[in-house]
C-alpha cells in the first residue's frame, strides 16, 4: 500500500463537536491523511482546523476548495492561517468545482473555469511569498494585496483535474493532481498526463468505499450517488472522454427526460463496481491497492455508509486492521 493513506472527514450526520474521538482514532489506526471536501456540508477549513489539534501527526488536505467561491485574498488568508496552525502538514487542493455548486448554489457565474483555476494557483504562489501582489490576471485583478501571515513553509498546491487541460495544469503549475470519480484502470490513462509535466508530482485520488459484502444492497444505493454526480456536466464530459458514452447514454437520456429513478436504474452493475469500491474489507483494500499500483500516491477514502456503521467501516479499512 502507498506510504500515505487518507480518510475523508467529517462523518456525515454527526455534529462536528462530537467527532474528536473518531478523528483522533483515525490517526491511531494508521491513516496518515485527513481530507475534507467542500460542497453542501461543512466548509473545508473548519474540520481541518479541529483535526490539526485532535490528530496532530496527520497531514491535512481539502479536495477541493473551489476557485470561484472565495475571493483570492480571502482564500490565501484562510490557507495561510491553517498552514500556521499545522506547519508542514497542510495540502491546498484547488479546483474549478462545477456549475451546480458555483452558479446554482452560490450565484457566481461559472465562466472560464480553467483560467480561474490557473489564475488562483498563480496568485496563491505569489501571495505565499509574502510579497505585495498587484496583477491583472485573465479572470480577476488583484491590487496591492500582501499576506500578513508569515509562512515558514508554504502549503503544497494540488489541482483538481479531470481531462487533459486541467491535468497538464496540475503537473505544470501545481504540485500534483487530485482525481475524483474514476476507476482504478482510468488512473493508468490520467496519471501519466500529470507526471509528464515534471518529476515529483503527487497524485491524490478520492475513492468511494463501502466495506459491505452485500453487493446487491450496495449497488442499489450507490446508483443514486453515481446518478447525482455523473449527470453534472463536468463529470459527464469527463466520462465521455474516458470512453463511457455508450455505457452512460441510457442514464443521461432518462435524466434529461426528468426520470431520475429511471436514470439510476439504467446504470449497469459493472459501472458501479468500477467506480465504487465495495465488498468485504480485505477485498476493498485489494481494490484500493489497484489504484496505487496504477499511479496514485495518496488514496483518500470517501466512506459510503451503505448498510454499515461508518466508524466500524473506518476501523475495518484501516492500514493497521
Amino acid at each position: 500500500m502507498s506510504a500515505r493513506y487518507g480518510m475523508t472527514i467529517p462523518l456525515d450526520g454527526v455534529p462536528l463537536a462530537e467527532q474528536r474521538d473518531w478523528i483522533a482514532e483515525l490517526a491511531d489506526l494508521g491513516y496518515t491523511d485527513l481530507w475534507t471536501a467542500e460542497a453542501g456540508g461543512t466548509d473545508g477549513f473548519t474540520p481541518l482546523a479541529l483535526a490539526s489539534c485532535w490528530a496532530p501527526e496527520a497531514r491535512l488536505g481539502c479536495a477541493i476548495f473551489p476557485a470561484f467561491t472565495r475571493g483570492p485574498a480571502l482564500l490565501a488568508m484562510s490557507a495561510a492561517s491553517l498552514a500556521g496552525a499545522a506547519p508542514g502538514r497542510f495540502v491546498m487542493g484547488v479546483g474549478s468545482s462545477s456549475n451546480v455548486i458555483v452558479e446554482g448554489w452560490n450565484g457566481i457565474p461559472f465562466e472560464k473555469p480553467y483560467q480561474r483555476t490557473r489564475d488562483v494557483v498563480r496568485f496563491l504562489r505569489a501571495a505565499f511569498t509574502g510579497e505585495k501582489v498587484s496583477h491583472e490576471y485573465e479572470s480577476f485583478r488583484v491590487s496591492g494585496f500582501r499576506l500578513g501571515v508569515p509562512l515558514g513553509e508554504p502549503p503544497r498546491i494540488l489541482v483538481a483535474a479531470l481531462r487533459e487541460g486541467m491535468l497538464e495544469l496540475a503537473g505544470r503549475e501545481g504540485d500534483g493532481a487530485i482525481l475524483n470519480w474514476l476507476s482504478a484502470d482510468d488512473v493508468k490513462r490520467v496519471a501519466p498526463i500529470v507526471r509528464r509535466q515534471g518529476p515529483g508530482k503527487e497524485i491524490v485520488a478520492r475513492i468511494f468505499v463501502c466495506p459491505n459484502p452485500d453487493a446487491h444492497q450496495v449497488r442499489a444505493m450507490a446508483r443514486f450517488a453515481v446518478n447525482a454526480y455523473l449527470n453534472v456536466p463536468v463529470y459527464a464530459t469527463f466520462h465521455e472522454w474516458l470512453g463511457r458514452a455508450d455505457v452512460l447514454r441510457g442514464m443521461w437520456d432518462r435524466w434529461r427526460e426528468g426520470d431520475r429513478k429511471g436514470a439510476a436504474a439504467a446504470i449497469p452493475d459493472t459501472l458501479v463496481d468500477e467506480l465504487i469500491v465495495h465488498g468485504p474489507p480485505e477485498k476493498c483494500r485489494e481494490h484500493i491497492q489497484r489504484y496505487v499500483e496504477n499511479g496514485v500516491d495518496t488514496p483518500v477514502i470517501g466512506l459510503l455508509p451503505l448498510g454499515v456503521d461508518p466508524r466500524e467501516a473506518s476501523r475495518a479499512l484501516a492500514p493497521r486492521a
